[in-house]
């Protein structure tokens, strides 16, 4: 791809940007949210056509992808984040979708499960060509989009954040596949935010930045400092400060949490969380991480124990309990549970609180919640072109940031952030970072849960681990370590670091 440009009315997407794929390699695509990647990848899909100026060449020759049609008959395949299957039709009808066989006119059923059957053992998927897509998943999904993807002969293939929503063995798993395919000759083009997935896969990583190509790194010029400098100009180390830890001591308990517990995911938990204090829940998935803040949260109904906040026992039954009781909790999953995607950034952030714009004759004080917005627009540094835009358009880390702007409004004590930084770009992350700081700092107690270690050692104060629905240890100080927390999140007493 060379000279690629693309303008949307005022807004520049990429400028000039070049790049090479070769066969038979992982090339990785690195950039904050908004840098380009994804505008980059349609027109290569043939979603979007390129600004006059740019060319592509082919296999050596310069071609034109007017359509994805144009760009199937080449070989080039993407798998999205959001995963395109149609859940009520067979893994073979999703792999043959579009491109059925066909014998005198009609629909050569037992041809496409063979083909189907034979893609799926080449890939070693634990499924058939006759197995409903409902029934399969994320992980097993995943395979039926890759298989989609060879049934075509694809050459080129994108992947766009997979990883996402997979445990640690489902990830290890389709690293293993991505290794086969490249080493079948296939291109991959890999998009991620998490570095760690780069290191461990990527031959070469090409970097964009404000819609421009800053460069190209191969396997052994792959460092964190390297990576971080040429995606947002910064350091490293700027992203992990806790401010907060080194001017203050933690104040009282806010929330005190005793033998809760659901009876079946999550086993009798005990613990408190003081003012100013930033205490991470770590743990493999499937720990009961989640289902424990939502049990706190009012989410879900407990079976046993008690929660105190601000010194006093309350009764949550709720969402909205919990709310009063000054506890909000940010999801894991934004875009089904969090966010309204088809409304506007306004009405997203003023949901929770519109109660407090009521006018005579119950009318409602826009002007009230049009300032409300733009103040959190500017605090959380979300970047869109008005407050009237809808959220489902706003990049993941923007669509976060109006998330925990909503949850601000109700001017909480205590936050539990489930995956705060999940599927967002690195200068988000940063953002995010800066402001848990800032709660904790204004004397907020944060409990957060994240899957990525360097996050929890970087920011917490404390250290709550779970295995099996239960708190199986704490770490404080300089006893938060990666090999403290899997020890006692894996109930091994000796760790390789390699878990």
């Amino acid at each position: 791809m060379r000279n690629m440009a693309k303008t949307f009315g005022p807004i520049t997407a990429l400028r000039g940007v070049d790049l090479k794929i070769w066969p038979g390699e992982i090339h990785a695509l690195m950039g904050e949210n908004g840098a380009g990647k994804s505008t980059l990848m349609k027109i290569l899909s043939g979603a979007l056509r390129a600004d006059a100026g740019g060319e592509l060449i082919f296999e050596g020759k310069p071609v034109t992808i007017a359509g994805p049609t144009d760009a199937r008959r080449l070989g080039i395949a993407v798998i999205y984040q959001e995963l395109s299957l149609a859940p009520n039709l067979t893994v073979s009808e999703n792999v043959g979708l579009g491109r059925e066989a066909r014998q005198a006119g009609l629909i050569d059923r037992s041809a496409m499960r063979r083909e189907c059957a034979a893609i799926l053992k080449r890939l070693g998927a634990p499924f058939g060509p006759d197995t409903k897509v409902s029934e399969l998943s994320i992980a097993q999904r995943q395979l039926v989009e890759i298989a989609r993807a060879l049934s075509v002969d694809a050459k080129i293939l994108v992947m766009d954040e997979p990883t996402t929503a997979l445990s640690s063995r489902e990830t290890d798993k389709l690293f293993a596949l991505v290794r086969q395919l490249r080493d079948e000759g296939l291109a991959i083009i890999y998009i991620s935010h998490r570095m760690a997935e780069v290191y461990e896969l990527a031959d070469r990583c090409s970097v964009l930045r404000d819609g421009r190509y800053v460069g190209t790194l191969k396997r052994d010029e792959l460092s964190s400092k390297a990576l971080v400098g040429m995606m947002v100009g910064r350091e490293l180390s700027d992203f992990y400060k806790k401010e907060h830890g080194s001017s203050q001591s933690p104040g009282a308990p806010i929330l005190k949490v005793e033998n809760i517990s659901d009876g079946v995911r999550v086993q009798p938990c005990s613990f408190e969380i003081r003012a100013g204090e930033v205490v991470g829940l770590a743990g493999l998935v499937g720990s009961g991480r989640t289902e424990l803040a939502r049990l706190i949260y009012g989410a879900e109904k407990p079976r046993t124990g008690t929660i105190s906040a601000s010194g006093r026992r309350v009764a949550i039954n709720g969402p909205a309990d919990a709310i009063a009781a000054g506890v909000v909790y940010l999801t894991e999953d934004r875009k089904g549970q969090g966010l309204f995607l088809d409304m506007s950034i306004d009405d997203n952030v003023n949901i929770g609180v519109m109660a407090r714009d009521a006018a005579p004759l119950g009318l409602r004080r826009f002007t009230v919640a049009r300032e409300r917005v733009s103040r959190s627009m500017a605090r959380l540094s979300i970047r869109a072109n008005s407050p009237r835009t809808q959220v489902g358009s706003l990049s993941g880390g923007n669509q976060q940031k109006v998330l925990l702007a909503r949850l601000l409004e109700t001017s909480p004590k205590v936050l539990i952030l489930d995956e705060p930084t999940r599927g967002v770009d690195i200068g988000a992350k940063s953002d995010i970072y800066k402001l848990i700081d800032q709660l904790a700092a204004n004397g907020a107690a944060v409990l957060m849960i994240s899957s990525e270690l360097p996050e929890i050692i970087g920011l917490a104060d404390r250290v709550l681990v779970m295995r099996d629905g239960h708190i199986a240890g704490t770490l404080q100080g300089a006893d938060i370590t990666q090999e403290a927390i899997i020890e006692i999140a894996t109930g091994d007493d000796r760790v390789d670091g390699q878990a």
